[in-house]
Parts: structure tokens; C-alpha cells; sequence
């Protein structure tokens, strides 16, 4: 090990070598050893995804995808399924992984597609953005979906995954109706799910708070 922590010097942090552990057909774990801005060698566990392709830095994608119809209000694509990570069900945006030779939004298209029958219009894609950086170099881009459910196919849409169930939340009670399922089934929430939750109460209701609309 190289030790300067009484130094006032720093460095530029960056990964020295990679090693592997184990490798599974969807993830492998790795020891990384890297070097940390006060100039230490240490010592990380990394997992990483086997199935990246070549022709992305993004390991797949999540889907907001919003159903618009008349008489109706809008309403948020949500899947719940059992995921055994965690041993229980969790609510998620639809979301998977990026094939070979596709874009993200693309990719989008597809998946939303085969877990909830839906098709939409893509109207919006994130830069790539990263999942849960202390554990994994897993990536993702948000794709936004504008669905017209007045359009025939999108009336009783059909999808081709069975052990996916398809739940609508409306977009201007996202977060109410997340916490009125919580209270009611053992099911996680995704954290992407809670926080484009909480954004939402923020834009409907927060804006109507500040004290200079109060008077």
C-alpha cells in the first residue's frame, strides 16, 4: 500500500487495475485497485454487466412512459414484478436491456412494447447515467414516451411477458397513489420511481407554496 495521508498534496483519483473474482452470464465481480485523491492505493468490489455492446456506453434504459387520453387523465406506465434480488416485488418503469446495433430510444420502443403492449413516440433521451456508482459501472439512459391511448392498438394493448403486471398511476397523483400501494401490498419502490415522484409533487403543488403567490 502507498500511504500519504499526512500530506497536503492530492492527486487525480484513477483506477490501476482490474481483476476478476467471478463471472455469471449476466455479471461478473471484480477487485479493483485505484488510487485516491490523497495519493493511497486501495482497494474496491465492482460488479459489472457482461452484456454491454459495442456500440454504447449505456447498459440499457428506463421507460417514462406517459398514456394520453381523452376524457382521461394522464397517466404514468408502471410494471410490478418479482424481482429475486430482493426477494419481493417492486414498482419500476418499464425498462431493459440495449441490443446490439440499437439506440436507446430504439431500445425504449421495444421493451415498452413487450412488458406492457403500449406503443408510443419517443420525445425525449437522457445522457447516459449511472445506477448505483458504489456498487456497479452499470448505466442507463431515461427514454420519454408520449403514448396516444385513444389509438387502436393502444386501447387493449397486449403484452408479451406474463409475469409482468402493467399498472397506470396518474401523472398528477403519482406519489399518492405510490404510498397508498405501499400501505396496501410488500413491495419496493424503485428509487428512480419515488424521486421522478417527489419531482412531481414539486411541480404541481410547490410552486403554489412560495410565499409570493400566497398574497
Amino acid at each position: 500500500m502507498n500511504h500519504t495521508e499526512d500530506s497536503n498534496e492530492t492527486t487525480a483519483p484513477h483506477v490501476v487495475k482490474e481483476e476478476l473474482l467471478a463471472s455469471g452470464r449476466w455479471v461478473k465481480l471484480e477487485k479493483t485497485t485505484y488510487v485516491d485523491p490523497a495519493g493511497s492505493t486501495r482497494i474496491w468490489e465492482t460488479v459489472r454487466r457482461t452484456t454491454r455492446q459495442t456500440n454504447t456506453n449505456a447498459d440499457g434504459v428506463g421507460i417514462i412512459a406517459l398514456l394520453k387520453r381523452t376524457l382521461h387523465k394522464d397517466c404514468v406506465v408502471m410494471v410490478k414484478q418479482f424481482r429475486p434480488p430482493m426477494g419481493c416485488f417492486t414498482l419500476e418503469f418499464p425498462a431493459g436491456l440495449i441490443d446490439e446495433g440499437e439506440s436507446a430510444a430504439t431500445a425504449a420502443l421495444r421493451e415498452l412494447k413487450e412488458e406492457t403492449g403500449y406503443k408510443g413516440e419517443v420525445v425525449g433521451v437522457t445522457p447516459v447515467t449511472c445506477l448505483d456508482p458504489g456498487l456497479s459501472n452499470c448505466t442507463t439512459q431515461i427514454v420519454t414516451v408520449n403514448i396516444n391511448g385513444d389509438e387502436m392498438e393502444n386501447i387493449n394493448p397486449t403484452q408479451q411477458l406474463e409475469f409482468v403486471e402493467v399498472l397506470l398511476l396518474p401523472l398528477d397523483e403519482f406519489q399518492t397513489k405510490i404510498d397508498e400501494l405501499l400501505k396496501k401490498e410488500e413491495i419496493v419502490v424503485d428509487a428512480k420511481v419515488y424521486i421522478f415522484a417527489m419531482g412531481m409533487v414539486q411541480a404541481f403543488f410547490k410552486p403554489r407554496e412560495l410565499p409570493v403567490l400566497k398574497q
